[in-house]
């Protein structure tokens, strides 16, 4: 059973790079989620030491598939910058951070594009 939704020779190499970082990211945080568990529920201090280590290791792994979205799309780099290291109550941020937004999206639904650029040439 293939991985993707939708035929997998239908979908440019950009769309398939596109799904592997995701499925990437979404690995990362289940680890995450799997360490943060096992420390949460062990009372040998030495085990909850190293899983904290390897869940704070999953965590630097997702943030680094996270910062290649936020490279490679624009929505993702908008989306980003809007609510990472801001103070505001978490469900205000968009509200202050809403203005041009829909120029980026139009252009994107209009040639089909994912929005992600050359993936060759960095930002």
């Amino acid at each position: 059973m293939s991985e993707y939704h939708e035929p997998e020779e239908k979908l440019t190499e950009e769309a398939i790079d596109y799904h592997r970082i995701i499925k990437s990211v979404i690995e990362e945080l289940e680890a995450v989620d799997w360490y943060n568990q096992r420390a949460a529920a062990t009372n040998d201090p030495d085990i909850k030491a190293i899983v904290e280590h390897n869940r704070d290791e999953e965590i630097e792994h997702a943030c680094m598939g996270l910062e290649w979205l936020r490279r490679n799309n624009p929505v993702w780099d908008e989306m980003l910058r809007t609510f990472l290291f801001t103070t505001a109550k978490i469900t205000e941020v968009e509200e202050e951070g809403e203005g041009g937004e829909g120029a980026e999206e139009d252009a994107s639904a209009s040639t089909g594009s994912l929005g992600l650029g050359s993936m060759r040439g960095g930002e």
